[in-house]
């Protein structure tokens, strides 16, 4: 056999290991295990974008699209971006994705260059660094501050001679930290100074509990377009509850960065599912599902989290997103020990955050050579707020309940 490819390298993610654990413990016992790993909404897609999918598929629009996506989609996406976002940008820039996942991998390559440094922050989703492996980057970590929101010092620090793009997530998985404008600002200017790409994962756009969302690229709208550098991405999984419709979308800055997006979508898709698309355009008009949508996951928040910070896990509550990452060392175990013991003893699953602080060590040529976790990530869980409000309080209970068992038994269970 010969080497073991680049792609065999790299890790999976944490978040199937914790998928299965959670399976085998329902099929063991019989009992339902409360889903606290898993970003699924409790809330459903409106019913008129599954009659959407129906009738493009009933009368025949079923064909190829470009690989851009439908023009009457872009279009609609691109008034959707000034009208909410603040983007002014236009259909040219605008590609429909199979979900935001696949528009960011295809970003990620359309980027990426031989021996190119990309900065990301410690605590990040691990589709994202598992992606920024495959197109070719090579990953460097800037550290988090108060509340888990990067500083503008830490990215400047964090710079090479190789450096060329930085991952923002705001609101932020696994986090839930939100990015103000002055920060925003302050990674622009940087970017500006050191000829950086800023590559905007929004999928959590209206998830934000303090203060209001921000769109990265709305910071450029006096910029030239040839001089704009910010990409954004965005999903119709979160808002409206179309996880497995598989649609997002990205948009690109200018003409030359849209170029070489079109040639990695046209190699690896030909273009995005049609009838899905024509769901698309019906899910922009249901904007009061979107509003119910955040103040139910708001709700949730402001009801289940309280105790957790009040019990001494959670230092604030999460600014914006599904999530939140509770750090349980106090109870004198490590977040692996404590996730299998809280799934063991009362069928609770969380996902322990080693997976979201991976440290992948590279070879010359692009191999993960290793990949331990930080050791700050050692005590660290993430849970997920976005499920059937039930659920997630008698999770929350039973997660506080092995955390005094812990505490009373020095960690023992």
């Amino acid at each position: 056999m010969g080497p073991v490819p680049r792609a065999g390298t790299i890790p999976p993610s944490c978040l199937h290991a914790v998928f299965r654990a959670a399976e085998e413990r329902e099929r063991a016992t019989g009992r339902p295990v409360v889903k606290l790993h898993v970003g699924e909404p409790y809330f459903p897609p409106p019913r008129e974008v599954a009659l959407a999918v129906e009738h493009a598929v009933r009368d025949g629009r079923t064909a190829y699209t470009s690989a851009e996506g439908m023009t009457s989609l872009r279009e609609a996406l691109a008034v959707k971006l000034e009208t909410e976002n603040g983007h002014h940008t236009s259909a040219e820039r605008v590609f429909v994705t199979p979900g935001s996942c696949q528009g960011l991998a295809a970003l990620f390559q359309s980027l990426a260059g031989p021996g190119d440094e990309l900065l990301m922050p410690e605590l990040h989703w691990p589709i994202h660094l598992q992606q920024i492996l495959l197109a070719g980057f090579r990953p460097v970590f800037y550290p988090l501050g108060p509340g888990y929101r990067p500083d503008v010092e830490s990215l400047r620090a964090a710079l090479t001679p190789r450096t060329r793009a930085v991952l923002v997530n705001s609101p932020a998985n696994p986090t839930g930290a939100v990015l103000d404008a002055e920060s925003m600002r302050g990674i622009l200017e940087l970017s500006r100074a050191h000829d950086l790409q800023i590559i905007s994962d929004e999928a959590y756009e209206h998830f934000v509990y303090e203060g209001d969302h921000i769109s990265f690229a709305s910071l450029e709208n006096g910029v030239p377009e040839d001089e704009r550098r910010v990409f954004s991405t965005f999903s119709f999984s979160k808002s409206l509850a179309m996880t497995g419709y598989r649609l997002g979308y990205v948009v690109t800055p200018n003409a030359a960065a849209a170029h070489a997006m079109r040639v990695v979508q046209e190699a690896s898709i030909i273009g995005p599912s049609t009838p899905v698309q024509y769901a698309g355009l019906i899910a922009l008009k249901t904007q009061d599902a979107v509003r119910a949508n955040a103040r139910m996951v708001r709700a949730n928040r402001d009801r289940a989290l309280p105790a957790l910070r009040e019990a001494g896990l959670l230092a604030e509550l999460p600014q914006g997103g599904w999530y939140a990452v509770i750090d349980v060392g106090s109870t004198g175990v490590d977040a692996e020990t404590f996730a299998a013991g809280l799934l063991e003893t009362h069928d609770v699953g969380v996902a322990p955050a080693a997976g979201f602080a991976l440290r992948p060590v590279l070879s010359d040529d692009g191999r993960v050579l290793s990949a331990d976790p930080s050791a700050e990530a050692r005590t660290l869980v993430r849970l997920a707020f976005c499920g059937d409000p039930d659920e997630l309080d008698t999770g929350v209970t039973r997660l506080l309940t092995h955390v005094r068992r812990l505490r009373s038994h020095g960690g023992s269970p």
